[in-house]
């Protein structure tokens, strides 16, 4: 937004009454899951339908879905319209906006916006704020005259004319005024001995001005030289406790004390302690809430003792109400309080009470021009109802913060701000009505007000009919108050039906019905009937009360809502079963069941919206809805599932032609007129190409003549005329390209053929690949070695192990080590094992007692005994 403002420079404020941008957050309602938002759960009335969401709308059209549930009512608005409803018969508010044009102002505009809402609905607009270069200032300096203030008071006596010469250079017309505050006058803010009430510094002998909230004491004036002197004339006064009634007093000026209405509006406070919050009166026994209201007689806030201070929130409202400016003046020992405080205030500043006064005050100015902020509040009644949101879009140089304001800002150019409103809920009637938001520029005296209509109640056509549950039959025959209007015609209508004479026998008793000359025994006194040329005695009496004494056999009875005569009504012709057994029959008519698949509607329920195709597991393939078993598609698919594409671009090939001009789009794909094509585009054809063979000819043709374009035409006779060299076909590989090699004197040459448009391509590699008869050699004795020199080393190195391994493990020596000390060579007839035992305490160390067991061998062949 910025890049555009600065390409196109900044739109006079006649042009940004048109800059008004419309942004209704209408959810899609295409997926499936955003179609069941308006009818899941199911509502019962067109103003349920419309808090479901600003996608959802309501069919008021009276055949629509005959027999179905009144839910079916409620559904989006493409659905509606393919399911049989008519634009014209559809409730769907949409979300307006209207603009003002005879309400302009100078730095803010438009100044009135019109937006219509709905529940779930949002729209946005902007707001442009211009910065002018030279304003006119009121400065209202509000001095706390505690004791310990003397000194800046005194400083402040030389300020006047001094910051009038500074402000010249920024403003076009400078006017001060003067008010003064110390805190309430009761105890224990103060000192009530009465020699301390009038002269609260009496201990040290001076004579000081009794306490007061504040003192209104000079309104804005221009004359620096009054300014000066009301100054020399202000005394000090005191109080007990360390807080001060600053903001008591902050709120109290910001009403009568001379503001201009074309002025920037600055309220300065000097103070050097804390201030009094809210509920801090209670001390003092003051419960009361400030009202916001200014109470000064005689330039005196009068309602000091007995209203509260007021809160931050409520100060903060005001200053932004008369566009004031807030600048706080402290000691440095203060300075970390009242930082926490003006973060609370729009549009505050706070100062260092330096010594250069003037420097500071003219900084802080400046300061506050270059920052544009919006404040925007709703109505308290319907707070709750609204979401706001709001984003400046910051001219070039400036800087954005907390994406609130923007800073930087030189004169002359134009802050956008875009507000977002969005209406969260309907009042607690659902009634339509008509909500204020202020759009204020902190310290501006212009404003914007947005009118919001919130659009909760259904209007459904001129006679407001919108066929939901609140407008229904209760039984048969007995109409609500909500239907009575509706049947007064048909009503009139039966009033004047006139019967001739009948045999009473066989007078019909249906309700209704007028029977003249009838026995006045048989004949009912219903009310309204009509009887003419009758005998005044037998003449039937008007009462709207049912007689007793008729005969039961003749005497009307009330339809019923079931029964033979009704369940015929409700078959259709050929059926023996009520509504095709898919719902019930209620006074002569099918009332539907709800089916977890979908609607059942019809006259006699023989219609839904679940019978058509499926594609890939959804309804219709997801593309459509069903209606009476057929789907309906939406824009740009059709076919009997809606899986078809009605656009033929998909079949588009690369050449910009339908199927590569040999076929049809069908459903999104291509159909080959001739079936040796194929191919997603009808691209390929393997039978169309020559073979490669058939080309030899022609490359041989083209290698005699040295593979030269200037002697290539002397080939046409045996070749295509479309012939091209190429240095590497590899960059010709793909779906069209067929590859072919032809031999000749062991060299191998590449080629590549391809049919386009009925034309053979062929292009010819020139750089062909040679073999010669020393390089088969070479290869072959390549391959030997390769072969048999690795089989060699393993051999080798099997050999190797194999030797190592029959060797003893000690090393190939002549003496073998014996660790039995027995002669090995001496093989012995009998083995002898030798088992020494031995006592805890043997009878002598040199007499150890052994026992020798000597086993024979068996000689060699002789049986096991």
């Amino acid at each position: 937004m910025t890049s555009w403002l600065h390409k196109y420079g900044y739109p006079t404020l006649h042009c940004v009454l048109l800059c008004v941008v419309l942004a209704a957050n209408i959810i899609g309602g295409s997926s499936h899951s955003g179609e069941r938002v308006c009818s899941s759960p199911p509502v019962s009335s067109c103003s349920e339908c419309l808090r479901r969401g600003p996608q959802c709308a309501w069919c008021f059209e009276a055949g629509f879905l005959d027999g179905a549930e009144v839910g079916e009512r409620c559904d989006l608005v493409g659905n509606l319209a393919r399911r049989g409803c008519g634009l014209e018969f559809i409730e769907h508010p949409e979300v307006m906006v209207e603009v003002n044009a005879t309400t302009s102002s100078t730095q803010v505009s438009p100044g009135e916006i019109t937006l219509t809402l709905r529940p779930g609905a949002e729209a946005s607009v902007i707001v442009a704020v211009q910065q002018l270069e030279r304003y006119p200032v009121d400065l209202y300096y509000l001095v706390d005259v505690s004791a310990s203030m003397q000194e800046n008071l005194d400083q402040l006596k030389t300020v006047g004319v001094a910051l009038s010469h500074r402000m010249r250079e920024h403003s076009s017309d400078l006017r001060l005024g003067f008010g003064s505050f110390v805190d309430k006058p009761v105890s224990p803010y103060i000192n009530v001995h009465p020699s301390k009430i009038n002269n609260p510094c009496s201990d040290y002998e001076v004579k000081c001005r009794p306490a007061h909230g504040f003192h209104h004491v000079l309104s804005m004036t221009a004359n620096m030289s009054e300014f000066t002197r009301i100054i020399k004339r202000q005394r000090i006064s005191g109080n007990m406790d360390t807080p001060e009634g600053g903001l008591d007093a902050m709120l109290q000026a910001t009403g009568e004390v001379g503001w201009r209405g074309e002025a920037k509006r600055l309220l300065l406070l000097m103070t050097d302690q804390p201030s009094h919050l809210a509920l801090d009166s209670r001390l003092a026994g003051i419960v009361t809430p400030h009202d916001g209201l200014c109470h000064l007689e005689n330039n005196v806030y009068m309602e000091s003792t007995t209203m509260d201070h007021p809160s931050l929130g409520l100060l903060a409202e005001k200053l932004l109400e008369n566009h004031i400016y807030s600048l706080f003046a402290v000691e440095q020992l203060q300075y970390q309080w009242y930082e926490e405080l003006v973060r609370l205030l729009p549009g505050s500043n706070l100062l260092f009470q330096a010594p250069k006064l003037i420097d500071v005050v003219v900084d802080a100015y400046k300061r506050l021009l270059s920052v544009v902020q919006v404040s925007v509040s709703v109505e308290d009644r319907a707070f709750s109802r609204f979401l706001v949101s709001v984003s400046p879009l910051c001219p070039e140089g400036s800087v954005s913060h907390d994406n609130r304001s923007c800073s930087n800002v030189q004169p002359n150019q134009t802050v956008y701000f875009n507000i977002t409103i969005g209406l969260h809920s309907c009042p607690d009637d659902d009634d339509d009505d008509v909500v204020q938001v202020f759009v204020r520029p902190v310290g501006y005296n212009e404003s914007s007000i947005i009118k919001v209509h919130s659009r909760c109640r259904c209007h459904c056509g001129p006679d407001w009919h919108c066929h939901d549950d609140t407008t229904h039959q209760s039984t048969c025959g007995e109409v609500t108050p909500d239907t009575d209007r509706n049947n007064q015609d048909m009503n009139n209508r039966d009033m004047h039906t006139h019967t001739p004479d009948l045999d009473p026998e066989h007078t019909p008793t249906r309700p209704h019905t007028h029977t003249p000359d009838l026995d006045p025994e048989h004949t009912p006194t219903r009310p309204h009937t009509h009887t003419p040329d009758l005998d005044p005695e037998h003449t039937p009496t008007r009462s709207h009360t049912h007689t007793p004494d008729l005969d039961p056999e003749h005497t009307p009875t009330r339809p019923h809502t079931h029964g033979p005569e009704w369940s015929r009504q409700c078959r259709a012709e050929g059926s023996g079963v009520d509504c095709n057994g898919r719902g019930v029959c209620v006074c002569g008519k099918c009332v539907c069941e709800r089916n977890s698949l979908g609607t059942v509607y019809g006259q006699y329920c023989q219609m839904d919206d679940y019978s058509c195709p499926y594609q890939h597991g959804l309804l219709c393939g997801g593309r459509g809805m069903c209606v009476s078993g057929d789907c309906v598609c939406e824009e740009g698919w059709t076919g009997e599932s809606c899986r078809c594409p009605v656009s033929t671009a998909i079949c588009l090939s690369d050449n910009g032609l339908l199927c590569s001009g040999r076929g049809r789009c069908v459903c999104g794909r291509c159909v080959c007129d001739n079936h040796q094509y194929s191919g997603a585009f009808c691209e390929r054809c393997p039978t169309c190409h020559s073979s490669c063979q058939s080309h030899w000819r022609c490359i041989d043709c083209h290698l005699s003549h040295g593979l030269s374009q200037r002697e290539a035409g002397e080939c046409n006779h045996t070749c295509i005329p479309l012939v091209g060299y190429v240095n590497d076909v590899t960059v010709l590989l793909g779906q069209v390209w067929r590859q072919c090699v032809y031999k000749k004197d062991n060299c191998y040459y590449r080629f590549h053929t391809a049919l386009v448009s009925g034309n053979t391509l062929l292009h010819f590699n020139t750089q062909p690949e040679c073999v010669s008869s020393r390089r088969y050699v070479g290869t072959f004795l390549s391959v030997c070695v390769l072969t048999f020199l690795p089989g060699l080393v393993m051999l080798a190195v099997l050999v190797l192990l194999l030797h190592r391994r029959s060797l003893p493990q000690g090393g190939a020596t002549d003496q073998q080590y014996n660790p039995t000390g027995k002669d090995l060579s001496h093989v012995p007839k009998t083995n002898e094992k030798t088992v020494s035992y031995r006592r805890d305490r043997p009878p002598g160390p040199d007499r150890p007692m052994e026992m020798h067991i000597t086993v024979p061998k068996m000689p060699l062949g002789e049986p096991w005994q």
